[in-house]
């Protein structure tokens, strides 16, 4: 109204009303205009004059020069998102980069073949000892030349090719962000005074003004600069969020290139996409879950494991025909459930031949699978092998396929005798009848047989080289030395060893001396104690107790060579008046040995683990207290000898009471401190065992943690196709009641010493 009337407080000009309508129009076209770009750009927009005495104005998000600012309707200062895809393809060279290290970092940890060169030295290191093995001399052939491990080598060395140039790509891409300095846009020196930022301001907008043929994108950056250093809400804005306009819109780069969602490539990125997520990833899957679900944890067919079921459940008491036969009913030498198991048209020649030929073999009963063609082929080559019989070429590659399945078929036998035991448990039917203990140990002895290449009543000593059924009856049957196991053989002195095998060349005797020397032996260190009570060592009925077994591995050439020093100490001149009493002691340590490590001088024996009933020894604290109350007892009693002798020699002297009761004084005083001592021990005691049991919970957080190699030591084995890593059994069972005790623990991890 009051512009209307012709007066305004600016200039105190008049202003006609033509043009008062003109400039509201023109303000009306800036307004509108500056609210469409601050909902374009998503910030705030500002109208402002582009410099003192210019006449034009320009809707920017900086301010030119002074004068009056106008904020856009919508545009705000709060900031907004953007969301685009990466047109400069810095981003994307980031995201391949690490997916292609992602994926070729750990494919070259577990795919890059291994050194063959180590494994030929490692080979000629243990071929003294294991030389005339099956497996030794299937190693040495020169394998046919295998493409595989040159592909890999090839596919991964592309693979770190491209990762290393990826690399190359992202070092030298300039960073797109950087962090915003008004001082380097106006090329003055942090810390530059007022007068120095207006002189070089003008300087610069002379030189880049539009109207002056200067860039206006390099202006408007000067402009920027100038409003940042030298007004207050501008510089308040720049130490707060980083911008002279305040909080700018947050950008999200999208790291893939632009072209992908480019309309003209959107048929051949959908055809990728369909491609890659409707076909090969539901058929890798696919695939992949097929096969998953037929095996079990430790890769045993499910259909394998319900054949053992059933047949175990069956027989309850299985000797080792019917063992072998159940065993051979695996589906994993069907070849519809194994494509590695073959069927050849002359295995209906050569295979009925083996058969009269081994005269053991029952075909009459009709129990399928067990009937089988491929259950009868794998029955039979197993037996040829236990026989140690010649098969024919043809025979000998599945012959060894099947013997490289049958620890690991054993394993899962053992797995389900000790599932049935633990059903028969839990359930009170008397009908559900568990496997008996035979059962579980003739599994044992069957994998020992199948390593070996031995029939159940053969001697141990056919393991040895050189040692055949020939030359067998020289060392068993010796008038003077009764040889039946190996650790017999070994406790021989040397002499006496070198007479009995004299057939046997040096050479030869030498081999069967170092083999013999490799040979496990294994000492079992028992603990049984009650965890969490008074007296852990203290076993009563219903006490639910915990055996700590430490099994020590040795070889034989380690503890004889300790023999050896003994008897070399023990046969050195004694001294005058001692030679009589070395004649009566005993002889060497293996001759004192139990019988107990006798078997595990087999290449992996299994130790049965005996719980004798412990005797139920009185608690210490209770002795304690029966020494004391003895020491109390007679100390009373010896003051009451001391005061009827005095009442019998009349004397009243004042003096003879006085040390009476200073002795009594002494000797209550003697009594506190045993007290004290034992009290003290006891606590020590106490904290002891504390602190053992604290221990043990450690070091079995530690071993649930630790992963430890299953390489032990090979298995000396003359006949069987594949190394043989140590592992053995341990388990607690009653003999007298043939029962099992507890589950047998399958241990595959000891090289030295090892705690269970």
């Amino acid at each position: 109204e009051r512009q209307r009337e012709g007066k305004t407080e600016r200039g105190g000009n008049c202003l006609s009303r033509e043009s008062w309508r003109r400039q509201r129009r023109w303000r009306r076209r800036v307004r509108e205009s500056s609210v469409g770009a601050g909902r374009r750009g998503g910030g705030s927009v500002r109208a402002t004059p582009q410099g003192r005495g210019a006449g034009c104005w320009s809707a920017e998000r900086g301010r030119g020069g002074g004068g009056e600012r106008r904020e856009a309707e919508g545009g705000g200062a709060m900031a907004g998102q953007q969301f685009q895809y990466d047109d400069s393809g810095n981003t994307f060279f980031y995201f391949l980069t690490s997916f292609v290290g992602l994926i070729v970092i750990p494919a070259t940890y577990y795919l890059w073949p291994r050194d063959q060169n180590a494994e030929q030295i490692r080979l000629k290191n243990i071929r003294k000892v294991y030389g005339r093995c099956m497996w030794y001399r299937l190693r040495l052939l020169k394998p046919q030349p295998n493409i595989i491990p040159t592909v890999k080598k090839i596919v991964l060395l592309a693979g770190w090719a491209l990762f290393l140039f990826l690399a190359y790509k992202v070092s030298k891409t300039d960073r797109e962000y950087q962090e915003y300095n008004p001082y380097e846009v106006l090329n003055l020196d942090p810390g530059a005074t007022v007068a120095e930022i207006k002189k070089q301001y003008r300087l610069l907008s002379l030189k880049y003004h539009p109207d002056k043929g200067g860039d206006e994108v390099m202006f408007m950056r000067i402009a920027k600069a100038y409003a940042a250093l030298t007004d207050e809400e501008s510089r308040k804005n720049w130490e707060e969020f980083g911008n002279p306009d305040g909080p700018q819109a947050t950008s999200f780069g999208i790291a893939l290139p632009a072209w992908i969602v480019d309309q003209k490539n959107s048929i051949l990125v959908l055809l990728v996409y369909g491609l890659a997520f409707m076909v090969i990833l539901p058929v890798v899957v696919g695939s992949w879950w097929y096969r998953s679900i037929r095996y079990s944890g430790d890769q045993i067919l499910i259909r394998t494991t319900q054949i053992y079921t059933y047949f175990v459940y069956k027989t309850r008491n299985m000797d080792m025909k019917r063992l072998i036969m159940v065993l051979a009913g695996a589906s994993e030498f069907d070849p519809q459930y194994n494509k590695d198991a073959t069927s050849r048209p002359t295995d209906n020649i050569l295979i009925p031949q083996l058969i009269r030929e081994i005269g053991s073999i029952n075909l009459k009963k009709n129990e399928p699978p067990l009937t089988c063609p491929y259950s009868l082929k794998a029955r039979v080559l197993l037996l040829s092998h236990l026989a140690r019989m010649k098969i024919p070429e043809t025979l000998e590659e599945d012959q060894q396929f099947m013997l490289k399945k049958c620890p690991a078929l054993l394993q899962e036998m053992v797995n389900v005798i000790c599932q049935l035991i633990i059903m028969a448990r839990s359930r009170e039917e008397r009908e559900f009848r568990a496997p008996t203990l035979a059962s579980l140990e003739n599994c044992m002895k069957l994998s020992q047989m199948a390593v070996q290449g031995l029939q159940q009543f053969k001697s141990p000593l056919l393991q040895l080289p050189h040692i055949e059924e020939d030359n067998l009856r020289r060392v068993s049957n010796h008038k003077k030395y009764k040889i039946k196991t190996i650790q017999d053989l070994v406790s021989l002195k040397e002499s006496d060893r070198h007479n009995l095998l004299h057939f046997l060349e040096d050479e030869k005797y030498e081999e069967v001396m170092a083999v013999l020397g490799s040979f496990p032996y294994v000492t079992m260190d028992i603990k049984s104690q009650v965890l969490d009570d008074e007296d852990s060592n203290n076993i009563t009925v219903g006490s639910l107790v915990t055996v700590l077994v430490k099994l020590t591995r040795q070889t034989m050439a380690e503890v004889f060579e300790k023999e050896q020093s003994i008897c070399a100490a023990e046969e050195q001149p004694a001294e005058d008046g001692q030679g009589d009493t070395n004649k009566n002691r005993t002889k060497g340590g293996w001759q004192q040995k139990s019988k107990g490590p006798k078997k595990t001088a087999k290449s992996k024996k299994k130790k049965p683990l005996k719980k004798k009933p412990t005797p139920v020894s009185l608690p210490q604290s209770k002795q304690q207290k029966q020494k004391q109350a003895n020491g109390v007892v007679g100390s009373e009693a010896a003051v009451k000898e001391d005061e009827e002798e005095v009442s019998d020699k009349g004397s009243d002297s004042e003096e003879e009471e006085t040390n009476r009761e200073s002795q009594s004084e002494k000797d209550d005083g003697s009594d506190r401190d045993s007290d004290r001592e034992q009290d003290e021990k006891q606590n020590k005691d106490d904290e002891a065992e504390w602190q053992e049991l604290q221990q043990s919970i450690q070091r079995k957080e530690r071993a649930l943690l630790e992963t430890k190699s299953k390489i032990t030591h090979p298995v000396y084995s003359l006949y069987f196709p594949e190394e043989k890593q140590e592992w053995w059994w341990l388990y607690i069972a009653d003999r007298k009641e043939q029962t099992l005790i507890s589950m047998p623990y399958h241990v595959c991890t000891l090289k030295d010493t090892e705690e269970v």
